[in-house]
């Protein structure tokens, strides 16, 4: 390109350099973005570590639904555990569930064989979230307050191989099953079984003969008292994941929206 003169040469550069950025400029920029960033990642990562909880919770129940409808599918037993100690090293880890069918219940009843599909395979609980406990039957006073008996006599004989706490979850050749509560929690995998009370933790809640499944945080005492009192159900067939406590009418209001659902 040519110039007429020195005058509009000097014009076309000073044109060129106000299209570009100095080494300084583009410095600067950088640096206030990493400042930026300093400042926003403890308050992303708080905020990721606090989904984990809920999070695996929503994973699983949709496991729990998933395997539900391969077993209507299939007209065959399925079941869903979680590790034993014996079984460290299996390819999904020892806080994933497991997901196992039984294939053939004529020839050798009781024979679950591990299904490895997609669907029922990879990273469920999230994190160091895992599964401290598995409830079987409906949710009452006396089971969330640990004065449960034992009722051997309603858990299936297969069950009866495994963790008291960790029993499997049976589900039936039509997709129905017993009631159930997954207890995740994000405590340290070392946690004895009477500690795990001091750490978050979440209930996911089956009611097996519907399919119907919510997330549901422990009830403090206070809030069992107020339930034993009014002789409440303590199921609220709905997530609730607040740390509030609950009053009366906040029950009454959770009430009437699960019955209106």
């Amino acid at each position: 390109m040519k110039y007429a003169n020195r005058k509009d040469r000097r014009h076309a550069y000073q044109h060129h350099r106000r299209n570009g950025f100095t080494l300084l400029e583009v410095s600067l920029v950088v640096g206030i973005l990493l400042v930026i960033s300093a400042m926003a990642m403890p308050s992303f990562m708080d905020e990721y570590q606090r989904e984990l909880l809920p999070g695996s919770g929503r994973q699983l129940r949709s496991l729990i639904t998933m395997t539900r409808a391969h077993a209507a599918l299939d007209g065959k037993r399925y079941r869903i555990r979680f590790p034993e100690e014996d079984e460290e090293n299996i390819a999904s880890g020892w806080r994933q569930p497991i997901i196992e069918r039984e294939d053939d219940p004529l020839g050798d009843p009781g024979a679950y064989v591990q299904v490895t599909l997609p669907w029922a395979v990879g990273e469920t609980l999230l994190g160091n979230v895992w599964c401290a406990e598995i409830r079987h039957g409906r949710p009452t006073i006396d089971m969330l307050q640990n004065k449960r008996s034992q009722v051997e006599d309603a858990v299936d004989g297969a069950a009866k191989d495994f963790a008291p706490q960790r029993r499997p979850l049976m589900i039936d050749p039509d997709g129905s099953s017993d009631w159930a509560t997954f207890v995740i929690t994000d405590a340290p995998s070392e946690t004895s079984y009477d500690q795990l009370a001091q750490y978050a933790s979440i209930e996911v809640i089956l009611e097996g003969p519907t399919g119907q499944a919510w997330l549901q945080r422990p009830l403090f005492a206070e809030e069992l008292d107020l339930f034993e009192e009014k002789n409440w159900p303590v199921v609220l067939r709905q997530d609730f994941l607040t740390t509030r406590m609950l009053t009366e009418n906040d029950v009454l209001e959770l009430r009437d929206a699960s019955a209106n659902r």
